[in-house]
């Protein structure tokens, strides 16, 4: 098993192209597998953790439903923001500048084969890192991702998560809410949940954060929780 990844940071990038990027690492990592199984002599899968900054964009998942964006196309240009239907779970959610988004690639066989405990160690992982800051986050029963608050009339969403698994090679990831302008999520309907808020770390705190020294918290966390044996620049 490899439990290395190769880190790398995209800095600010369009989502699509983000999104052919992610493609392409999984579609590698799959071809390797499927290889694998008709050749005597293994090779070893590679996993990758990418960091990125999209300019504004709604991205619907496969769940999702289009009355969830409150904007029409004319609506969008105006807010300067682009609209992808894609194949991660969930419904729809907003990225943009302030946020950071981090793509986990990874092959699962190199860990564990367990989608729900992926799922569960990406948000102890975010849990971990904010709490650092003295935001005490939690799970919300029934609805992935990080929550604040949860089972009262404040309960906020800050950060956001959805993934696709091909092979159990995993794409798509999470989306905290750093220092991201809140307001770009009036217009949808985040997650398809109506009546819950959103927030980020800038408005718990009432400033804004270093987001490469969260980057490096939450890489920190990921990597006790994964057993990662190290993350490669």
């Amino acid at each position: 098993m490899n439990r290395n990844i190769l880190l790398q940071d995209l800095s600010v990038k369009d989502y699509k192209e983000a999104w052919d990027y992610q493609t392409e690492l999984l579609q590698g990592i799959v071809d390797v597998k499927i290889a694998n199984r008709k050749n005597e002599e293994k090779i070893s899968t590679k996993n990758y953790f990418l960091f990125v900054e999209h300019p504004h964009v709604y991205t619907l998942g496969k769940s999702g439903h289009m009355s969830n964006l409150l904007l029409n196309e004319k609506q969008l240009a105006e807010k300067g923001a682009t609209f992808y239907k894609i194949n991660r779970g969930g419904d729809i959610t907003y990225h943009g500048p302030g946020q950071i988004v981090g793509y986990p690639i990874l092959d699962l066989e190199n860990f564990f084969t367990d989608i729900h405990k992926y799922l569960r160690f990406l948000e102890e992982a975010i849990i971990l890192t904010i709490a650092e800051y003295g935001i005490k986050a939690e799970r919300s029963p029934g609805e992935t991702g990080v929550w604040l608050d949860v089972g009262t009339p404040f309960a906020r969403k800050i950060c956001a998560m959805g993934i696709r698994s091909s092979r159990w090679v995993t794409m798509h990831g999470f989306a905290l809410n750093a220092n991201v302008n809140l307001g770009y999520f009036d217009n949808i309907i985040p997650c398809g949940i109506k009546g819950k808020a959103v927030t980020s770390m800038e408005a718990e705190l009432n400033k804004k954060v270093d987001t490469e020294e969260v980057k490096a918290k939450i890489l920190k966390h990921f990597k006790v929780l994964f057993e990662v044996e190290e993350f490669i620049k």
